[in-house]
């Protein structure tokens, strides 16, 4: 199995009066979502519940969870890692000043367990790149953790431009 990405060569601008420059940009090609029903019915296979039982104990943890992470706990989510509520918020030097408007938003925040990121850096990756016509110029391959270019192996290509799987940190406020 490999997750699949599109490259889009879209213009890029930073400005209105910017001409702009041609650059692929890359996203992850999403899937059809799944649905509660699917998800339970699956859970019930692999398990060997029934679905009634299976949809009481889905019901009942996504209950927990919403109550527990509400009051501020970070919440395991077996196999998955850790959820979390957070917010974004604006920062004043005088206490006076501190008051809920300075909330922007209102946030949950996933922190990945160990085996999922390792899973994640292990997956394969397939990329197709597409033209601004819409048009598919190339496909790239990787195995696990690196991109390579099967169209030109000579070149490394490595790990450039990207995060390596690494870890991901959230600031819950903002200057």
């Amino acid at each position: 199995m490999a997750l699949k990405v599109k490259a889009i060569e879209k213009k890029i601008k930073f400005s209105k009066t910017d001409p702009g420059v041609w650059r692929y940009v890359m996203s992850p090609e999403l899937y059809t979502p799944l649905t509660q029903a699917k998800v339970i019915k699956e859970a019930a296979l692999r398990s060997g519940v029934s679905r009634g039982v299976m949809q009481a104990c889905w019901d009942a943890a996504g209950e927990v969870i919403k109550a527990w992470a509400t009051e501020g706990h970070s919440v395991a989510l077996p196999g998955l890692g850790t959820m979390r509520f957070g917010l974004r918020s604006k920062a004043v030097e005088d206490v006076n000043d501190v008051k809920t408007s300075l909330i922007s938003s209102r946030r949950i925040i996933f922190t990945p367990s160990v085996d999922l990121k390792d899973e994640l850096a292990n997956t394969a990756i397939q990329i197709t790149c597409y033209d601004r016509n819409g048009e598919e110029v190339k496909r790239v391959t990787s195995t696990s953790g690196e991109v390579e270019d099967p169209e030109n192996e000579s070149t490394d290509s490595g790990n450039n431009g990207t995060n390596g799987g690494g870890s991901q940190s959230v600031t819950l406020t903002s200057p």
